[in-house]
């Protein structure tokens, strides 16, 4: 949620970021100016409310020495006027409450200003696509052939996009996690399995409330409204609301989480869209990393290098190529300051582009993502810290993906795939799983 002080300040600017970021239809540069309607009504009023309440306040005074006819009527006026401004004050609060839920983060000056994919920037790459001398197999061949994948089945039991991980393939999922668990406990990140069944507020929260609601699993109970709870697509959903309502001290930031779930998501908006395989799945396993710092906005620019420096050095010690992207304005998503992903090679991806299947061409697929967020969430969170100065602010805060699975698992098996059919483990998962190659049995 944006500052109101800043909206009245910066109109264009929020208009800009609502036009760049692609808002759904219903969310146009109109709801700006709606919102300054109403916010000059309510201060209108709350100065209305304000002035007869210190008249009451004076006229109750006057009353104590003494009580005329045309003062107690005067009481009774000022009564009557305030019991008509204060429901409507209430009503104007809330209509302004509920639309500025609906004014997305205002983008980085350097942020590409872009429509999808085509428009984001490659920051970096790392490694080189390896080249095999041998008939490449995807990685629902490679699973199926060595026995730890079973989609077939998967889908028999949860429907399109189930899927069943097994023997060494259910062991190097686990081992990947608490691989990524290990290295963020050894710097300095507190480890955390939060509940992934939330209340709407944490949506809200994190800013997946109101846009992205048709993409997130719901229970309903028709009797209580209070009973609703949502199924959350990654850890930062419930690390992003731990501190709700609280003011902490500027000695205890920055707050460092790490957060292992599993992730749900509906995937409505994906239709047609990687069909084959794990790649894009309803349910999944992640390590997301949750920071809340000093309200700096070169120290969160700092803590999104620090952030997506993480997810690469882990890609590095695993052997996987990939590059690294700057988000635009229309990929970035509503809360956004700033947002890298980082997309991992995948020897047997087939591109988007609707050409014949090319499986030894392969692509880039996103595995990590890390955002600056500013005090887009905190404000909705109420997180706020007091500053040395004796003042008091929203906390900035960050997340990233430091690792999810299945979709890491595509790119670790394609990508080390062996001659004779075997996937070879980078030395450094080896001590977590145990074993050094998954071969058949």
């Amino acid at each position: 949620m944006l500052d109101i002080q800043f909206i009245r300040d910066h109109p264009e600017k929020v208009k800009k970021a609502i036009i760049d970021k692609q808002l759904p239809p219903r969310v146009n540069v109109e709801v700006v100016d709606r919102i300054l309607e109403l916010d000059k009504k309510r201060r209108d009023l709350i100065l209305q409310s304000e002035t007869i309440r210190r008249e009451r306040n004076e006229l109750a005074e006057s009353l104590k020495t003494s009580r005329t006819e045309n003062e107690i009527s005067v009481g009774r006026t000022l009564k009557q006027k305030l019991a008509e401004i204060d429901p409507e004050l209430k009503r104007i609060e809330n209509s302004l409450d509920e639309i500025m839920l609906m004014v997305p983060g205002v983008p980085a000056d350097d942020v590409p200003i872009g429509k999808d994919e085509n428009d984001n920037v490659v920051a970096r790459t790392w490694g080189k696509p390896p080249k095999f001398n041998f008939k490449l197999k995807d990685h629902i061949e490679l699973g199926e052939s060595l026995d730890i994948l079973d989609v077939n089945r998967g889908t028999k039991v949860a429907g399109f996009r189930g899927y069943f991980l097994k023997n060494k393939g259910a062991l190097m999922q686990l081992g990947l996690m608490r691989y990524g668990f290990d290295k963020l406990v050894a710097k300095g990140f507190t480890p955390m399995i939060p509940p992934v069944l939330d209340l709407p507020r944490c949506f809200i929260n994190t800013g997946h409330f109101p846009w992205g609601q048709v993409d997130v699993y719901k229970t309903f109970d028709d009797r209580e409204e209070q009973n609703i709870r949502h199924l959350a697509g990654t850890a930062e959903v419930p690390l992003a609301s731990y501190h709700q309502d609280e003011v902490l001290s500027e000695s205890d930031l920055p707050k460092k989480y790490a957060g292992f779930s599993s992730c749900f998501r509906r995937e409505i908006g994906s239709y047609g869209k990687d069909t084959r395989g794990i790649y894009r799945v309803h349910e999944f396993m992640k390590i997301e990393q949750v920071i809340l710092d000093v309200n700096d906005v070169n120290k969160s620019r700092q803590w999104l290098e620090d952030l997506t420096a993480i997810s690469e050095e882990i890609l590095q010690e695993l052997g996987l190529p990939y590059r690294v992207l700057l988000m635009c304005t229309g990929e970035m998503g509503e809360p956004q300051f700033r947002k890298y992903d980082i997309e991992t090679w995948m020897p047997a991806r087939q591109t988007s582009s609707g050409e014949a299947d090319k499986p030894s061409i392969g692509a880039y697929g996103e595995t990590h993502s890390a955002s600056a967020m500013l005090d887009f969430q905190s404000r909705r969170a109420n997180i706020r810290y007091k500053a040395k100065d004796g003042s008091t602010k929203f906390v900035h805060m960050l997340n990233n993906t430091m690792i999810a699975s299945p979709r890491i698992l595509i790119a670790l098996w394609e990508n080390h795939q062996q001659k004779d059919g075997s996937i070879a483990i980078p030395k450094a998962l080896v001590p977590y799983l145990g074993f050094e190659v998954i071969e058949k049995s």
